[in-house]
C-alpha cells in the first residue's frame, strides 16, 4: 500500500513538471489517502510534500488565492510529520533519501512559486544536500533562488546565484535543469537592458546552449 503511493506521488511530480497541475494535486492526494493508515510518519510527510508541490504550481500557472492556501497547508503538515519520523519506524528502504533537508530544498521551489521570496531564503539555509553529490539539484536550488532574489528585486543576488547555477549545471547533462534556468531568465525581464543580465544571458546561451 504504502509503496502504491509512491508511485503515485512520482507520477505526481512528473505531471506538475509537465503542468498538469489538476492531475499532480489528485495523484498526490491520493497517494497519502492510499498509504494514510499503513504507512510510517516519514512517507506522509513525502506524499504531503508532493502534494504541496502540486498546490504550489496550480498557484504559480492559475494564481488561485485557494491553492496558495492549499500548499501552505501541505507543506506544514509534512514538516510535522517529517518531525514524527523516528529511526524505529521501519521506514522502507525508498524513503530513505527523504530528510529535513531534502523537504527544505523542496520548499524553496514551493514559495518561489508562491511568490514568498522572504521564506524561499529561510528554507535555503537548511537546505543543506552537498553539491558535489546532489549536483543537479544544488545547481537547480541556485537557479530557485536567484529567482526569489529577482522577485524581491535584488538583480545582483539573484544573478550571483544564477552564474553558480550555470557553473554547476553545465557539467551536468539534465533537460529538467534548463527549465529553472530558463524560469530565472524569464524573471530577469525587467533589468534587459542591464549589462550584467546580457552578459549572463550570453554565458547561458554558451554553455548550458539555451536559446535567449
Amino acid at each position: 500500500m504504502p509503496l502504491g503511493g509512491y508511485v503515485l506521488a512520482s507520477m505526481s511530480l512528473q505531471a506538475g513538471l509537465n503542468d498538469h497541475v489538476e492531475d499532480a494535486i489528485d495523484m498526490a492526494q491520493g497517494a497519502y489517502e492510499r498509504a494514510r493508515d499503513h504507512a510510517t510518519p516519514r512517507t506522509l510527510a513525502f506524499f504531503k510534500l508532493v502534494e504541496a508541490r502540486a498546490h504550489a504550481r496550480a498557484a504559480r500557472r492559475q494564481g488561485r488565492a485557494c491553492t496558495r492556501r492549499a500548499a501552505a497547508l501541505a507543506l506544514a503538515r509534512s514538516e510535522t510529520l517529517l518531525g514524527q519520523a523516528h529511526p524505529d519506524d521501519g521506514d522502507p528502504a525508498w524513503i530513505a533519501f527523504f530528510t529535513h533537508a531534502r523537504l527544505a530544498a523542496d520548499a524553496t521551489e514551493i514559495h518561489r512559486d508562491l511568490q514568498m521570496p522572504h521564506m524561499v531564503m529561510r528554507f535555503e539555509e537548511m537546505a543543506t544536500m552537498p553539491a558535489l553529490i546532489y549536483s543537479r539539484s544544488a545547481g537547480m536550488r541556485h537557479a530557485i533562488v536567484g529567482s526569489a532574489h529577482l522577485q524581491a528585486r535584488r538583480l545582483d543576488e539573484g544573478l550571483e546565484h544564477g552564474h553558480r547555477a550555470v557553473d554547476i549545471l553545465s557539467r551536468v547533462a539534465s533537460t529538467r535543469s534548463l527549465t529553472y534556468v530558463n524560469d530565472l531568465l524569464h524573471a530577469l525581464t525587467p533589468w534587459e537592458k542591464e549589462a550584467s543580465v546580457r552578459q549572463f544571458r550570453h554565458r547561458v546561451r554558451h554553455e548550458l546552449r539555451i536559446a535567449v
